[in-house]
């Protein structure tokens, strides 16, 4: 699967992203929003609008059970598979996420990058 993903960097180490107090940050990939979430020490990268009503992940938070909560009407998807879990039936469209000694990364699908958000 990695041979078909395109890896963009976007920082040096995990300490570098903004990631705020509800362990949510917005960030800028190649000219696109990105949300980044940080649940358990995992990494996850996602669309940064919730899909239901557009409001912005990264005003929202992680509940305990490492879901991302829509800060408008609190729609919780999972960080790990992106199914709705409160029952409204939309999807979060993510993306890997990889750390290791060179960086961290965002895998994005090869020649769909402009397509994504």
């Amino acid at each position: 699967m990695s041979d078909q993903l395109r890896w963009v960097k976007i920082a040096g180490t995990v300490a570098e992203l903004p990631i705020g107090a509800n362990n949510l940050a917005e960030i800028i990939v190649k000219g696109k929003k990105v949300c980044i979430g940080n649940w358990g020490g995992e990494l996850f990268a996602f669309i940064p609008s919730c899909p239901h009503a557009g409001g912005p992940f990264s005003k929202g938070f992680i509940d305990v059970l490492g879901n991302v909560v829509c800060p408008l009407h609190r729609y919780k998807f999972c960080l790990k598979n992106g199914r709705n879990v409160s029952g409204e039936g939309y999807y979060l469209k993510r993306w890997p996420v990889k750390v290791n000694e060179e960086g961290v990364f965002i895998g994005f699908d090869k020649g769909v990058f402009e397509n994504l958000l």
